[in-house]
């Protein structure tokens, strides 16, 4: 199993913090932001990890990782998306690091609390398809949302006005080897990009796409809101107190 950590984009969002930086290299807490993906990836014991990075901040990304040796990797493997054309774009340059691989797919700036392993695991065994991880949150609507009939999903929409369900689609995707057929396969949405949501609706209408619903807390870090959020969480996780986290910010 190899995994792809998508780090690329604008992180237009958070300007000013990113007008000179990658999102992606901003602090959580007291660490930069991409360690928490490597660090996902690693506990569920995928060690062949390729980032997939962009903008004019990319070569930061060496400097600051090298070969991955304080993760305990061998190496780790970069790629650059030039532009910003989606994160099923910018997946399809991991098709050669796959190899027909199966793979786990993460966003760089999304932080989990569960340990992924347990996921990673039932994605092996199903047979072929792919596998997404799925939370209940209070504002569905910046994400894409599954619709659900009993135990399947029928359909995801990105970013809808009416949210189909309370559930997120998380930023961890497993996808078998067909995942770059899909992408060669997509047209460029609304914002001139090909979305993930395109990718995994393909999935569902072949009849090979299966998800699990998250126990712990997952946010992402993409908003100066979330960003914040994501500051707090970790700073609970490493023991900090309430008054603590708010006293320092």
């Amino acid at each position: 199993m190899k995994g792809v950590i998508l780090a690329g984009g604008l992180g237009s969002r958070l300007r000013p913090l990113t007008k000179i930086t990658n999102k992606h290299l901003l602090p959580i807490y007291d660490r930069p932001m991409i360690h928490y993906p490597i660090e996902t990836l690693v506990r569920a014991g995928i060690e062949d990890i390729m980032i997939v990075t962009g903008g004019t901040s990319a070569g930061d990304f060496l400097r600051l990782l090298g070969n991955g040796r304080e993760f305990g990797l061998q190496d780790i493997y970069y790629t650059y998306q030039e532009g910003e054309g989606g994160i099923a774009d910018a997946l399809k340059l991991a098709e050669h690091f796959a190899d027909g691989e199966r793979i786990v797919v993460i966003l760089g700036d999304n932080i989990f609390e569960d340990d992924i392993a347990p996921y990673v695991r039932a994605f092996v065994q199903q047979p072929s398809g792919a596998r997404l991880l799925l939370k209940a949150v209070p504002d569905p609507q910046r994400f894409g949302v599954p619709e659900l009939a009993g135990e399947r999903i029928v359909r995801i929409e990105e970013k809808p006005a009416h949210p189909k369900s309370d559930y997120a689609v998380t930023g961890i995707y497993m996808y078998d080897e067909r995942v770059f057929d899909f992408c060669r396969n997509l047209k460029p949405s609304r914002r001139g990009e090909l979305e993930i949501t395109d990718v995994n609706n393909a999935y569902i209408e072949a009849g090979d796409l299966y998800y699990d619903v998250l126990r712990g807390w997952w946010t992402d870090a993409g908003t100066f809101e979330s960003l914040h959020h994501a500051n707090r969480l970790i700073a609970e996780r490493n023991g900090w107190s309430e008054a603590a986290v708010s006293a320092a910010g």
